[in-house]
């Protein structure tokens, strides 16, 4: 089982036409009151985001980075119209093309997680900030968030973390996999400088897992969802009315 597995992860990776990177594209844009604020969510991208599509430019534009933040600070003012949340949305690394085998490494997470620990510690010091990060941008927050002071970190629609428990990110996780995500039926395995490990949202993993409901991988901070509410109360810090998965 395991050596199908290991396969199926190579001939994903042969399989993909090494496309490189666009470099360059990097947008920080922050949605509400940063001096003012007490929390601050930070939203981060997966792969094929660039400064095109950062703001729109998609199908569902609310798959991408600045039209997510703006969603979660809208939930949040619905939830809590007094939270003093500022949202950030931050493409601050070298996102990989999906069609690449450099969304099957973490070699551009590793880097963007240099410059994640840098925003996080030099203009969010002070602040009680979560991470939202989605599909390859969970593998350039785990790399962020040990020793970082997050207050907490959630991942949707991940290929997996770079470690093999939640203990090794030394800060709470909560991990949500949406029932119509394609990325849940590929393999979460790590051979070599491939693969990303076990999955964050399954039961061994030591995480929180959050309900997301029917979503698939572009969905999760669609307004309306069940997965946006989650989202948006873990922003909050009120964890206790997370709905489970």
């Amino acid at each position: 089982m395991l050596y199908r597995a290991f396969t199926a992860v190579i001939v994903a990776a042969l399989a993909y036409t090494a496309v490189p990177a666009a470099h360059g594209d990097r947008i920080i844009r922050v949605y509400g009151d940063l001096r003012a604020a007490e929390r601050v969510v930070v939203v981060v991208p997966g792969s094929d985001t660039t400064a095109a599509n950062f703001d729109g430019g998609r199908a569902d534009p609310y798959s991408t980075p600045a039209f997510g933040a703006r969603s979660v600070l809208a939930e949040a003012r619905a939830l809590d119209p007094g939270a003093r949340l500022a949202a950030v949305a931050w493409l601050g690394y070298d996102s990989p093309a999906t069609t690449s085998v450099g969304t099957l490494t973490d070699r551009a997470a590793r880097r963007g997680a240099v410059e994640l620990r840098r925003y996080l510690g030099e203009t969010l010091r002070g602040k009680r900030v979560s991470l939202l990060c989605h599909s390859y941008g969970s593998v350039v927050c785990a790399g962020a968030a040990p020793g970082s002071g997050v207050e907490s970190l959630a991942v949707f629609g991940s290929p997996g973390l770079g470690v093999s428990s939640a203990a090794e990110l030394g800060v709470p996780l909560w991990a949500g996999s949406g029932r119509s995500d394609w990325v849940r039926k590929v393999p979460k395995v790590r051979l070599g400088p491939l693969g990303f490990g076990p999955d964050p949202a399954a039961p061994g993993f030591g995480g929180n897992v959050f309900a997301t409901g029917d979503v698939g991988h572009s969905g999760y901070l669609h307004p309306g969802t069940e997965s946006l509410r989650n989202l948006t109360l873990i922003a909050l810090g009120r964890t206790g009315e997370v709905s489970r998965g």
